[in-house]
């Protein structure tokens, strides 16, 4: 098993950025990823390059043959059964193992979309929760890559609403077989996989968990769905009726399929925030390298031109950010995980409950690194000019296997949804002190302007950014709880801005952790590059920030309150603002030298 580099093993609780000062040592970064991470992630790449990339035509025209044969390859050589035990048959790595391969093989959409599939939501719920039976069954063929698996959750009548499917399951009379009457729709791997994990309401109430095989009487595949990108993956509808499957392939508890539903995605979401990232470096690496060599006006390369600069610029500081935000988050899991017991009767709902703890993190990566990938594709497009819209090029196949993403694993306003759900929740059971804080915060603001002492010393600045950056984010939640009480869950618009602001503190607060600590490491002068990419960062991350609180402040504050909140906010907002095109222009520098992403 991979050994976990983590620093500090002290559990975090989640969405405890939002009201703690978390220490470098308490960070995972990239920069701590031991020689067998290193390894791991060079072999995910060896095999992208030499394996996926030559057969990127066969997969785009929809040849399984080929996507099934090189997930068993992956499988083989303990990459494609990264997070099934060893006694299975799987290599059984840690979480950042995990992440580093998701993040390695986004080479080709249509794959990577399968691959996932597979060793991720479609085998991870035999993994943590099914008995023994179950996974001595299952898992070693799944494992080898015999047999595909899929996730089976979406319809087309519920759709994010995922809780509240049609399809049913009841009990025969005989007591020996479940019958599943429904249809499922936008299935991954539906087409060629050969075990799916079926949710269904028992007797139309109970939701529930179920594993179906392909060779199931009453199971049937629909058509393949003609999309707009990933177009090389396999998304079908299925179709149940009168399916029946032995009693025992029930998973889990009768009633408790959404704490397998609900683990599941958010170990999806944090896969997905590592793949993204992924996406987005070779976007950027392919726009280098076109910028590098197209001839433009006057004789000059579009590398010359400032505001292709900028863009590659933009890039790479969103993609450092999303590295930051991907590998803090899975290395608070792998830290979570080292406290459970492995001795113990069933180990592995431990391990969902300490992924379950990061849920409002999972949701975050997913959100931030699905639009962040989008805003790289669409200037890599850009970029290329009229070759982007050519399907010869990369750049259009990225672009339209992007988009997808912000639908994928919940849709990005569901998501938005979850983690102001999510931390409010926490909050209201004492689980996270989000209601002391406000409460510390408001009371500080109505005693006048405060008195505390500036923050000194490395990224002064910055670390102040973040930090007022919190504080506005509590003090207008607490404002809109008070304002709307229970009925908060009702005000989607202001709860998806509270998420954005949300959002954006964890990128600022994990950009910022991780420069500093390469501060600590390697002192000033080996550290401006990421300096610079930090601060172009924040200085994007302030400006969604700005607009989220403004949206918010005015629909949960009138008049006199509204005109104070205002200048609370200008308050918490002033800084001198960073030179951009000065910054942009020193890391398009070193990124055109490089002739590809690079980090110092």
């Amino acid at each position: 098993m991979a050994t976990v580099a983590v620093p500090n093993k002290t559990k975090l609780k989640g969405g405890s950025f939002l009201i703690e000062e978390h220490t470098t040592d308490q960070v995972f970064t990239v920069e701590d990823l031991s020689d067998e991470h290193l390894q791991i992630a060079q072999t995910t790449q060896e095999f992208a390059k030499n394996e996926i990339l030559p057969n990127a035509e066969k997969i785009e025209h929809k040849d399984f043959a080929v996507t099934r044969s090189l997930i068993r390859k992956a499988c083989e050589i303990g990459i494609g059964n990264v997070d099934i035990p060893e006694q299975y048959g799987g290599s059984e790595m840690d979480k950042i193992a995990s992440a580093l391969i998701a993040e390695h093989i986004s080479v080709n959409g249509s794959f990577s979309v399968a691959f996932g599939g597979h060793v991720g939501i479609g085998t991870l719920p035999i993994v943590y929760f099914g008995n023994a039976e179950q996974k001595k069954k299952y898992l070693p063929k799944l494992a080898a890559g015999e047999w595909i698996a899929a996730y089976a959750l979406s319809e087309s009548s519920s759709a994010s609403d995922a809780m509240n499917p049609r399809t049913k399951a009841v009990l025969s009379p005989d007591g020996k077989e479940w019958v599943l009457n429904g249809e499922k729709m936008w299935i991954t791997n539906g087409g060629f996989a050969d075990v799916y994990i079926v949710f269904a309401k028992v007797d139309g109430e109970k939701f529930s968990a179920f594993i179906v095989e392909r060779t199931s009487p009453g199971f049937s595949v629909g058509a393949e769905e003609k999309k707009m990108g990933i177009r090389g993956s396999s998304t079908t509808p299925l179709i149940l009726n009168d399916c029946r499957i032995p009693k025992e392939n029930l998973l889990g508890e009768i009633g408790k399929g959404h704490v397998i539903a609900f683990n599941t995605l958010n170990i999806g979401r944090y896969k997905l925030g590592a793949g993204v990232v992924g996406g987005a470096r070779n976007a950027l690496n392919n726009s280098i390298g076109y910028a590098k060599q197209r001839k433009a006006m006057h004789g000059k390369t579009l590398s010359e031109f400032g505001m292709i600069r900028e863009k590659l610029a933009q890039m790479a500081a969103r993609i450092y950010t999303g590295e930051s935000m991907s590998y803090r988050t899975v290395g608070m899991i792998d830290a979570a995980m080292s406290e459970v017991d492995k001795n113990a009767a069933d180990p592995y709902k431990q391990i969902a409950k300490n992924i379950e703890e990061y849920a409002v993190e999972c949701s975050i990566l997913k959100v931030f690194g699905s639009e962040m990938l989008d805003y790289a594709v669409d200037e890599t497009v850009q970029i290329y000019g009229g070759y982007g819209f050519v399907e010869e090029y990369p750049a259009e196949r990225a672009y339209r296997d992007s988009r997808v993403n912000r639908i994928f694993e919940g849709t990005n306003e569901i998501n938005r949804m979850i983690i102001t759900g999510w931390l409010l929740k926490r909050a209201m059971s004492g689980q996270l002190a989000l209601m002391p804080a406000i409460k510390k915060l408001m009371d500080e603001i109505m005693s006048g302007p405060s008195s505390s002492e500036p923050l000194e010393g490395a990224l002064a600045a910055e670390r102040t950014l973040a930090a007022n950056a919190k504080k506005a984010a509590l003090m207008l939640a607490g404002a809109a709880s008070q304002k709307y009480m229970m009925a908060i869950a009702d005000q989607q618009e202001i709860l998806g801005a509270i998420a954005d602001l949300v959002i954006q503190i964890f990128a600022m607060d994990s950009v910022v952790l991780r420069t500093q600590k390469l501060l600590e490491r390697q002192g000033e002068s080996k550290s401006q590059f990421a300096i610079a990419m930090c601060q172009v960062s924040l200085a994007h991350a302030m400006d969604t920030i700005e607009a989220a609180a403004r949206k918010v402040v005015a629909a949960v504050a009138e008049g006199d309150m509204l005109r104070t909140q205002l200048v609370i906010l200008r308050r918490l907002f002033k800084y001198e603002p960073f030179n951009t095109i000065a910054i942009n222009q020193k890391i398009a520098n070193r990124l055109i030298e490089a002739g590809k992403y690079v980090t110092a």
